[in-house]
């Protein structure tokens, strides 16, 4: 698998951190998950996870028979989900550093994937998204945030991935399923 984005900078990475903390005083982030339809039993991938602002709360939608995979290029972000991990005992959380690593999570495992504020990022956008579709069930969702990038550039690499339809959106993400 060829690198799809960089990592940032540890300097930017702890400034990032700290911009999301002082955000999430002000609007709790559990909230973004709940147009996501996540179940008791899904398996669930945040990809992108950075800090793990979401995976407490995905962890408490899937209940113990679910899987939450943390996924991240970043070491620090995988540093920090393990601490939030074992902060809050989330035994059904696993932490994967991605570094190029496409086989860590399983072929048609999720039932949703989530990549939040990140999209903007992805050099090889086809790539990515061929990743994603690799690791969804056929029935599965999922929820991409367009980032920074106008909601037109991010339907292009869409469309241009081949492997997905846009089944609905909003102002804040288009929800795709893979194509048949």
């Amino acid at each position: 698998m060829k690198k799809m984005f960089n990592p940032q900078s540890k300097t930017g990475y702890r400034f990032m951190v700290w911009t999301f903390k002082i955000m999430d005083l002000f609007k709790n982030p559990d909230q973004r998950l709940e147009d996501f339809n996540l179940k008791e039993g899904n398996v669930v991938v945040d990809y992108g996870c950075g800090p793990g602002r979401y995976i407490r709360k995905a962890a408490q939608l899937v209940g113990p028979q679910g899987r939450v995979y943390a996924a991240d290029i970043q070491p620090m972000a995988i540093d920090l989900v393990r601490q939030k991990i074992a902060k809050s005992n989330l035994a059904n959380v696993t932490p994967v550093f991605l570094n190029e690593n496409a086989g860590a999570i399983r072929d048609r495992c999720a039932d949703v994937v989530y990549a939040l504020d990140m999209f903007h990022q992805i050099e090889d956008p086809v790539d990515f998204l061929a990743g994603i579709h690799r690791i969804i069930k056929p029935e599965g969702v999922l929820f991409l945030e367009d980032g920074h990038q106008p909601r037109s550039q991010s339907l292009d690499k869409v469309q241009r991935s081949e492997h997905w339809r846009v089944t609905r959106e909003n102002k804040h993400w288009m929800e795709l399923k893979p194509a048949a």
